[in-house]
């Protein structure tokens, strides 16, 4: 058996001191976002539960889907390296950028600088998406659907030679007999999120999965616990997002939260089952302890 661990989303905090010149651009928009609303809704105090947690249960290895940072400032991206340095090593973590780690022109190639050793695929000299990473049954491929984009925009796009890469990629390993696990930020079903918020060519993902096929996608972006589905050659393949891993419990969004997948079997007959782990709606900061929340099994495709 081999489990994943599966988180997104921290929006690592407090926000560092910034210049006046660093708010020059879209960031200003970010800025005052974080000191109204996630200054207050999203702390360290539920992320360090959730990582604690995640070290208790002992993964085999973790996957976070992005969005670390929140405006993407230089001390924000350092900051997020010693953070993931200190979830995991990076043969035991795997990581892809959000909108959020691109969130201005030329971030999204810093960030990429600093975390390389998470998102490098096996024997690569550099990071190039979609990359990939066996490990005991599982290929896990990254894909990068972090772009800058502007004002009041949250959009994400995979482009068409990442696209055609990740069907050649989803091809070869379903011939391989890997259970092929995609790690994408932004969602790629249909009507995941507002327009402004979307992935632009989802459907060159979804078209990818139809043709090649996939056992399961993780994403994040939404904040939210979903379940969806992506049509495959051999069924519909489960699409799961996880709310963000600093969120406290009493807003709007669910608390804190990651999932852990049980993986077992063999090629055509795989077997999934996903415990969501986090905080309950009520939890307070005083005796917040993470807890089992849920089990569902995932029909695999086979």
């Amino acid at each position: 058996m081999f489990r994943l661990a599966h988180l997104s989303d921290p929006h690592l905090g407090p926000m560092p001191d910034t210049r006046i010149r660093d708010l020059l651009s879209k960031r200003v928009i970010g800025y005052v976002n974080w000191h109204r609303s996630r200054a207050r809704s999203m702390t360290a105090t539920w992320l360090d539960g959730l990582v604690e947690d995640i070290h208790a249960t002992a993964p085999d290895h973790i996957a976070v889907t992005g969005d670390l940072v929140n405006i993407a400032l230089d001390l924000e991206i350092s900051a997020a390296r010693a953070w993931m340095d200190a979830l995991a090593p990076p043969h035991l973590a795997s990581l892809v950028p959000g909108n959020h780690d691109a969130y201005v022109p030329g971030a999204l190639r810093r960030a990429i600088k600093a975390w390389a050793p998470y998102m490098t695929g096996d024997d690569a000299p550099d990071v190039a998406f979609p990359y990939v990473r066996r490990r005991g049954p599982l290929a896990l491929i990254g894909v990068s659907s972090a772009r800058a984009s502007g004002p009041w925009f949250a959009t994400g796009r995979v482009g068409s030679r990442q696209a055609k890469a990740l069907r050649t990629q989803l091809q070869q390993l379903g011939a391989e007999g890997a259970f092929r696990v995609l790690m994408i930020h932004h969602p790629p079903h249909r009507g995941a999120t507002a327009w402004n918020k979307r992935l632009t060519d989802a459907s060159h993902v979804r078209a990818a999965i139809k043709r090649a096929g996939c056992e399961l996608v993780l994403h994040g972006h939404t904040h939210l616990a979903t379940r969806m589905e992506i049509d495959s050659p051999n069924g519909p393949v489960p699409v799961i997002g996880v709310p963000s891993a600093s969120n406290s419990p009493g807003h709007k969004r669910p608390a804190a939260r990651y999932n852990l997948f049980s993986i077992s079997g063999s090629p055509g007959q795989w077997h999934c089952e996903m415990e969501e782990r986090g905080y309950p709606a009520s939890a307070s900061s005083d005796a917040a302890t993470v807890e089992h929340l849920a089990s569902r099994h995932l029909a695999i495709p086979g």
